[in-house]
């Protein structure tokens, strides 16, 4: 036991430190950009990472401080597995936890994104719907534990819109698994409690150009179609989040696996609450790619099942395993950590590994300029990596993509007519992609440790040509609102195309 508390101390230890040495991915620096601009949504997805960063940037804006919701998370997993699985007795209720802490996403993942709250609040939201069952089985009043599912799976989606996959799951169990009686009004209140936050998101929406709705059902669907390696590497994922030795453990085990989930209100639950949205995630691949962090809600599940099938022998050598494999995971990081810039010359990351090394000597070459350039990137996530390392505003030039577009409320293009505009590249630029925006152009190189930075430095910006060229494509390709979707306001074509309206 002693050692297993060593061994917990050290994974917490290495956490920490891996939180704090790592430089906040472009991710996470467009979420602190959110944090930055408080707000009650954002272009991507709902705001909840946004609120929680406000208040967090409120007290620091250190990484690993930042970072503290993902470094207590598997904590509050491992509670709950520990809580699901008590009943069938206190060995397996801690091994459960052990297992859920050893899980990969709960050694490696340390950052702070749109999926901490959603894995966080969906969790609490399983722990109060079985808790609601445990209630009904005693024929005690479960009114608050369904209330309290259905507030915390809105909370979830306030997070990001596929928590409504645990919506889904808690139908098909209602549906076709309970025949307790308490079913139906116990659902009908867990929807109540839970619709809250998805009105509210859609009358934001609704003032706010839809951009949640465009993002993420027709933007960044419009080249989705079939692909063989996504069903493939969906699979991949799921045994990698899962472990091998899990998964093989309960393959061997399927008969009384078959016989215990039907036997046990809490396996029963955690299975179909798992395996409804990872079965729709499934077939969501065969369109599409799936993200690993999607899946993150869910895996916990498995770790709260195989601790009430499996025999207490086997799963004590199951955290063994588990325990090697995270391991061996905390000595790979440490290693890739530890690599000099130079071990990343000629790989795809060697450009955005050099930009986050050499950010703070790229912030002091770029100081002179300050007082009257805007500064400026093409890529989202490397604008807002260089903005919270600079502390600075950099705004986002040209087109961009579908992803990450919060900028386009930020920045108001039309103040900049005339002004000096400082973009960075880490890729070389091409002179006519520059020259018809500003009366005046100077291309220069900045070299730090043998990685090359590009600067296009412009003089005396044109609005009237960058509305024409760009802002219009912009509008075109990312603002295409349906006509069915009532729209009480769009920030950005009302300060751009007020002809429009």
């Amino acid at each position: 036991m002693r050692l297993y508390g060593l061994g917990l101390l050290a994974l917490f230890a290495f956490r920490l430190w891996f939180a704090a040495v790592l430089p906040m991915t472009g991710d996470e620096a467009y979420f602190v950009f959110w944090g930055e601009h408080p707000a009650g949504g954002y272009y991507d997805h709902p705001p909840m990472v946004g609120w929680w960063l406000s208040a967090l940037l409120a007290i620091s804006r250190a990484e690993w401080f930042l970072r503290l919701p993902a470094l207590v998370l598997p904590l509050i997993l491992a509670w709950g597995a520990w809580w699901l699985v008590r009943a069938h007795g206190a060995e397996r209720a801690r091994l459960a936890a052990l297992l859920v802490l050893l899980q990969p996403a709960n050694v490696l993942n340390v950052l702070i994104t749109t999926d901490t709250p959603v894995i966080l609040f969906s969790f609490l939201s399983i722990i109060a719907y079985v808790a609601a069952l445990r209630s009904e089985q005693h024929s005690r009043p479960a009114l608050f534990w369904n209330a309290l599912a259905g507030a915390l799976l809105g909370l979830a989606f306030l997070g990001k819109y596929f928590a409504a996959l645990l919506g889904m799951a808690y139908l098909v169990h209602v549906l076709f698994i309970r025949r307790d009686a308490a079913r139906w009004p116990g659902f009908a209140l867990l929807l109540v409690a839970a619709l809250p936050a998805p009105l509210y998101n859609l009358w934001w929406n609704s003032s706010h150009c839809w951009v949640n709705i465009l993002f993420n059902f027709m933007n960044r669907n419009a080249e989705a179609g079939f692909s063989w390696q996504n069903p493939l590497l969906y699979v991949a994922s799921l045994v990698f989040l899962a472990t091998p030795w899990v998964l093989f453990e309960l393959w061997r085990e399927r008969q009384k696996f078959l016989e215990t989930v039907p036997a046990s209100g809490e396996a029963s639950a955690a299975f179909w609450l798992m395996l409804v949205p990872l079965t729709l995630f499934a077939l969501m691949s065969l369109w599409r790619s799936i993200g690993l962090h999607w899946l993150f809600s869910f895996i916990p599940l498995l770790g709260v099942l195989a601790a009430i099938v499996l025999s207490q022998t086997v799963l004590a050598r199951l955290v063994r395993w588990s325990a090697v494999f995270g391991a061996v995971q905390v000595l790979a990081i440490a290693i890739v950590v530890s690599l000099p810039t130079q071990a990343w010359k000629d790989t795809p990351f060697s450009r955005s590994v050099a930009l986050r090394l050499h950010a703070n000597e790229l912030i002091r070459q770029l100081a002179p300029y300050a007082p009257d350039h805007l500064f400026a990137m093409e890529s989202f996530s490397a604008a807002a990596f260089m903005a919270y390392q600079s502390g600075r505003p950099f705004a986002v030039f040209g087109s961009g993509s579908y992803f990450a577009r919060q900028d386009d409320f930020e920045t108001d293009w039309r103040a900049q007519s005339g002004r000096h505009v400082l973009i960075l590249r880490t890729f070389p630029p091409k002179a006519q992609d520059y020259l018809p925006y500003f009366r005046q152009v100077e291309f220069r190189d900045i070299v730090i440790d043998g990685s090359r930075f590009y600067l296009i430095i412009g003089q005396g910006f044109n609005y009237a040509e960058y509305h024409e060229k760009v802002l219009t494509r912009i509008r075109q390709r990312f603002y295409r609102i349906p006509a069915w979707l009532p729209q009480r306001g769009c920030e950005f074509s009302e300060r751009y195309f007020p002809e429009m309206k």
